[in-house]
């Protein structure tokens, strides 16, 4: 059977379907009442927690649970002896370089949902995983293919009852993807719903062989910050992973055709189209609130309170240790010399808390003399950012 362009057709629901109208202006709304909160130093150093959190929430996705903790020595290169550990912490240092250098500008210039986008994506990915994850394995023939960084596949693959588009078509699709989401032609309205749509249509054309999942998830990332909704403080990934089964029924619901003349116009489904996208932002919408809610600062200050205060109880943390650490969640950093001053002690006094602060990770500074500002060691994070993470034991 010949296929056509037209086979996933709808690209975009028609403009005020469903609930899709609110949900976009409800999404622009709370982001853009979610930036500013914190002192941009602060939010910094937050982005980095978060760039962790999100791709240990999109390998979550694709069933790789990498624990946070293995996460986090993976980033000061302590790497597991046990091979298979010691790759998926390569995986997830991957995921993380990469959305750094969409969080820094250093993507290339074009459109995140774009075939471009999200062949660069792929390749950045890829080429920072080790060996052994650039191999899939047909389940029904047992033949192994190789994962090539940026390199469309060149061979048939089926996702559950879903069979993307042969190989050889791949290109004629993706510039169709590319036309249909390109913003110029979209209002303000669609250029939102279209991130929800294109997240579908993207994995509905499975242009590699693996990580069409984590590549997809950048680019509804990257298409969010470009379009000033998104932020370095909040993530997707997390609301997908944590709703993964109706995530991935909707997304298997959207692969449908059309179920009568009240379903559009196109081969695809409209309704599910719609009730994925819808799906889509509402969680956008959850983990905005969610992020709001845990960094509003009087909030924040008065769990790192609480915690400190414990942590002198148990003798683990000098007393003057929470005035040193709200002074760097106010003003973001603050010189070393100041530590007199705000913990009330003398030089040497003041200078044992600071020093106490900096050994558990508290407060990090680029310098041994240099100004000091928060740190998040991971074994804080559940008691500052509750829920951050599911509360599971390592395994």
């Amino acid at each position: 059977m010949t296929e056509t362009v037209a086979s996933m057709d709808p690209m975009l629901p028609p403009e005020g379907s469903g609930k899709l109208n609110d949900l976009a202006f409800d999404l622009v709304s709370k982001a853009s009442k979610f930036s500013g909160k914190l002192n941009p130093t602060v939010s910094s150093s937050i982005g980095n927690l978060v760039r962790s959190m999100n791709c240990y929430y999109s390998n979550l996705i694709e069933g790789h649970d990498t624990h946070p903790i293995d996460i986090d020595r993976a980033l000061s290169e302590d790497y597991s002896v046990e091979p298979k550990q010691r790759d998926l912490q390569k995986e997830a240092i991957a995921h993380i370089r990469v959305q750094e250098m969409i969080d820094k500008g250093m993507a290339p210039d074009v459109h995140p949902v774009s075939s471009e986008f999200g062949t660069w994506v792929h390749k950045e990915f890829c080429d920072r995983l080790p060996n052994d994850l650039l191999w899939i394995e047909n389940p029904d023939t047992k033949e192994k293919k190789r994962v090539i960084p940026g390199r469309l596949r060149d061979g048939a693959v089926a996702v559950g009852d879903h069979i993307a588009p042969r190989h050889n078509n791949l290109g004629m699709f993706l510039n169709r993807f590319d036309e249909a989401y390109a913003p110029e032609s979209l209002s303000r309205i669609q250029k939102i719903v279209s991130v929800a749509a294109s997240h579908h249509r993207y994995v509905w054309i499975h242009p590699f062989y693996d990580g069409n999942g984590r590549v997809v998830r950048l680019m509804s990332y990257a298409a969010f910050l470009k379009s000033d909704i998104g932020s370095d403080l909040w993530s997707i990934a997390r609301g997908l992973a944590r709703n993964k089964d109706r995530y991935k029924s909707l997304l298997q619901a959207a692969d449908g055709d059309r179920r009568g003349d009240y379903d559009g116009r196109g081969n695809l489904s409209e309704k599910a189209l719609i009730n994925f996208c819808e799906f889509f932002l509402s969680t956008c919408i959850d983990q905005v609130e969610y992020m709001n809610s845990i960094l509003n600062f009087e909030t924040l200050s008065n769990r790192m309170r609480i915690h400190i205060e414990e942590e002198i109880a148990m003798k683990k943390l000098p007393k003057g240790s929470y005035s040193l650490l709200r002074e760097a969640l106010l003003v973001g950093e603050f010189e070393r010399g100041k530590a007199e001053e705000l913990t009330g002690y003398k030089e040497r006094a003041a200078r044992d808390v600071l020093n106490a602060l900096t050994k558990r990770g508290l407060l990090v500074s680029n310098t041994s003399r240099g100004p000091v500002r928060l740190g998040f060691p991971i074994e804080v994070v559940e008691r500052w950012f509750p829920l951050l993470y599911p509360d599971s034991p390592r395994k």
